[in-house]
């Protein structure tokens, strides 16, 4: 299957809210930024609707998506933002929605629901910051959007935060990158949209969860086999994990809980990665061959 093309100022990008219900006023910065890249922008019609937390009915959420897929005159989709919902539109929308015309779909969080989707059709997608707060988001994370959905060169840097340094594994790997928020990943596992990381490069990342949940969910992947035979792991932003009693804690973070887990696998590993619920959050091209080196001071990302 090809890889969507790369986009050309003059373009339109479609900015639908697949999950939570979101507002135009609160889509005002990145609406200018698209702009600002020479991007016309199409606003998906569930911008402004609310069904309790979500924006529309699962219907109305994946006719809205489905709209902006089959519109040939949108180059792209940029998913609004998060929250939870993106699952629903599953039982509403057909595989040839998304091959018929390869495009580009952009999006982190509750979005891991369609990256799973589109790597199982062998179709890339972007793990990217949303139009929702990227006003808030490094300039980093926005220049290596523009890059990625420009098709201009991507490469991520960085040095191993003090607090991880002890656990990363230093190596070099190469194969597809999958994955996304664990949340989500553990969510679909035994369904149609699980995928296998087997010989691939598996990327982690979640925000605000206790960490006997994370405990959970990583011992399932264990237990699953999903470390055993991954080309690398990167493990992105862990943000705002906690304990339901801070006087009866767990006794782990969710770094180490995911080191233990690894144990002594023979491939890289890095922690602390510029990418997830952060303000550095940079893109990833998720189905697409990268290389990962990890080294003593840091890791390296390149496509």
């Amino acid at each position: 299957m090809p890889a969507p093309a790369p986009l050309r100022p003059g373009d339109t990008i479609a900015i639908v809210p697949t999950a939570r219900a979101i507002m135009r006023d609160e889509l005002i910065e990145g609406i200018e930024l698209a702009k600002s890249w020479g991007l016309n922008v199409k606003l998906g019609s569930c911008i402004g609707k609310k069904h309790y937390q979500q924006a529309g009915t699962a219907r109305q959420r994946a006719a809205d998506l489905q709209a902006a897929l089959e519109d040939p005159k949108v180059k792209a989709v940029w998913c609004a933002r998060g929250g939870y919902g993106t699952v629903h539109l599953l039982d509403h929308i057909e595989p040839e929605v998304f091959t018929n015309n390869p495009k580009w779909l952009v999006g982190f969080s509750d979005v891991t629901v369609l990256h799973n989707t589109l790597h199982g059709l062998g179709l890339p997608s972007l793990h990217a910051q949303m139009p929702f707060n990227i006003g808030s988001k490094s300039n980093d994370a926005r220049e290596s959007l523009r890059r990625a959905l420009f098709g201009e060169q991507l490469g991520i840097s960085m040095s191993h935060p003090a607090a991880t340094a002890s656990v990363a594994r230093q190596g070099e790997g190469e194969g597809v990158l999958v994955g996304g928020n664990l949340s989500l990943l553990y969510a679909l596992r035994g369904t149609p949209f699980d995928i296998d990381p087997a010989g691939k490069i598996l990327f982690l990342e979640d925000l605000d969860e206790l960490l006997y949940h994370v405990d959970r969910m990583v011992t399932n992947l264990k237990l699953g086999g999903w470390f055993n035979n991954l080309a690398g792991l990167i493990v992105g932003g862990m943000t705002d994990m906690r304990d339901k009693d801070p006087l009866d804690p767990f006794g782990k973070t969710a770094e180490q809980i995911v080191a233990d887990a690894v144990g002594e696998a023979p491939y890289p590993v890095c922690y602390g990665f510029p990418a997830g619920h952060i303000a550095d959050n940079r893109a990833l091209v998720m189905g697409q061959t990268a290389k990962l080196s990890v080294t003593a001071t840091g890791a390296t990302l390149s496509f």
